[in-house]
């Protein structure tokens, strides 16, 4: 009877989290908070604790996020962003990811690679590249900057489960960030032999041919000397050379990214904060003391000093470039970490009441095998990321089960950015938007929902990342 009860009660989580994502944006939260009180109401469970450091954590994050997207900061940082991409457009397929990644590691979303999209693939075309390479890449590398961000909203969660166990965010950044600096790289070289030529890509010659798309001057160039039978575009035909000189002044011609006036300023009060938070994570002597039950004297926690930290630059923001409050609530990023917010607050109340109350009879025995084979954790969050496509909702649910387990933190640590498995299914605006801003074609979905122009540099750069953590912590002390 207890074991058919569990049964029905790990349906109940399931079938919250697919109903969730079914729904979509708040829907993920708000199916999480029914399927608690289902459990609390229906099974007689008791609750478990609301993730509320977890939940202002993002609140307090986005709301100056928000503050400096509506001062223009954000456009600032893109703006940046631009220029270090197309002054390497020769090695785009290696810039280009490194970009995406360390934008997000400053900025605490991937939101902000909406806008380098592009960017991106305007550099490639007009370089004759094939666009598939540096946009897939990038957009895989992107999501690598949630683990490796102090301020992102899986990183507030993590931060919270990981409290008392020796591992805060220092030891977390030593891992996560030279691990995904790796995979960044390992991604970029392996991507960078991906796919054909884009002159010999079918699908490429028959949009061309079709009328969907012009070829750029250097494609031109390159396909009229291909046809002449030239080894290159720039051949001993002087007649080229025109043609030539005409293709590389349009390959290299910026393209353009306005920023408002403070849009320079406001970033760098938001990028303060996030330092200043690393900084007084990795010295907790800079952090107020106060007695324990003990008596003895603690710092206060890093949850704490974040949601104090990011408040305050967002109303330094706001005074300082003399936002109005009102246009911080009707940015883009607000919502979408209010409704990030939403999601991880549901989703983590119905996991921690059904892990709670069900320790001995699933999560021991599952720990057990997690113990025996910690590989495990890290396929486990691959595919819950994968299929729920929230980094926060699915470490809330399975960081716990491993902790439980008795796994070692850093081991733990080095299988977090599992979730780059969040790109498994082309269910997210990134990998959409790639696709369609993509007029070549080449970056692409298939009928088969698991293998699409991500697909490689996922599974890249979740090897890699995985395996170089593993390698750090070792050298991490417990």
């Amino acid at each position: 009877m207890e074991t058919l009860l569990v049964i029905l009660q790990a349906c109940v989580v399931l079938g919250a989290i697919m109903l969730g994502v079914r729904t979509g944006g708040l829907g993920l939260g708000l199916w999480g908070v029914v399927g608690t009180t289902i459990l609390v109401f229906v099974f007689r469970l008791e609750p478990g604790s609301p993730p509320i450091d977890a939940f202002f954590i993002i609140i307090a994050v986005i709301t100056a996020s928000s503050a400096m997207q509506a001062a223009g900061g954000i456009d600032y940082l893109v703006a940046i962003a631009s220029k270090i991409i197309q002054r390497n457009p020769k090695r785009l397929t290696y810039v280009a990811p490194l970009v995406a990644f360390v934008f997000t590691v400053l900025s605490g979303t991937s939101n902000i690679f909406f806008a380098l999209i592009p960017v991106i693939y305007e550099t490639a075309y007009r370089n004759g590249q094939r666009p598939e390479r540096s946009l897939a890449a990038s957009t895989v590398t992107s999501g690598l900057g949630i683990t490796a961000s102090p301020v992102s909203a899986a990183m507030a969660a993590y931060l919270v489960l990981m409290a008392g166990t020796g591992y805060e965010l220092p030891q977390i950044l030593v891992i996560t960030i030279p691990a995904a600096i790796v995979a960044c790289i390992a991604t970029s070289f392996v991507q960078q032999r991906i796919g054909k030529d884009i002159l010999d890509d079918p699908e490429f010659l028959k949009r061309v041919a079709d009328g969907r798309v012009e070829m750029s001057p250097a494609l031109q160039a390159r396909y009229d000397a291909k046809m002449a039978g030239t080894a290159a575009a720039g051949g001993s035909d002087a007649a080229d050379r025109p043609r030539t000189r005409t293709a590389e002044k349009a390959a290299s011609a910026p393209i353009e990214h306005p920023v408002p006036p403070g849009g320079k300023t406001s970033a760098l009060i938001f990028i303060s904060g996030t330092l200043l938070v690393v900084l007084l994570g990795l010295f907790p002597s800079l952090r107020p003391a106060f007695p324990n039950d003990d008596g003895e004297l603690v710092p206060i926690g890093m949850a704490t000093v974040i949601e104090m930290v990011m408040f305050t630059a967002a109303l330094v923001i706001i005074l300082v470039r003399r936002v109005k409050p009102s246009l911080v609530v009707e940015q883009p990023l607000l919502k979408a970490g209010y409704v990030a917010a939403v999601a991880l607050f549901g989703i983590a109340w119905m996991a921690d009441t059904f892990i709670a109350a069900n320790q001995e009879t699933i999560i021991e025995p599952l720990g057990k095998l997690i113990v025996a084979n910690p590989l495990l954790l890290a396929v486990a969050l691959f595919i819950v990321a994968g299929l729920t496509t929230s980094q926060s909702a699915t470490t809330n649910t399975l960081i716990p089960i491993a902790l439980a387990a008795g796994l070692a933190p850093g081991v733990i640590t080095a299988m977090w950015p599992s979730l780059i498995g969040v790109w498994l299914f082309p269910a997210n605006g990134s990998q959409i938007a790639a696709v369609e801003t993509d007029a070549t074609g080449s970056t692409k979905l298939t009928q088969i929902p698991v293998w699409h122009s991500f697909t490689i540099p996922m599974l890249v750069s979740w090897v890699a990342v995985v395996g170089s953590g593993l390698l750090i912590q070792l050298v991490i002390p417990a």
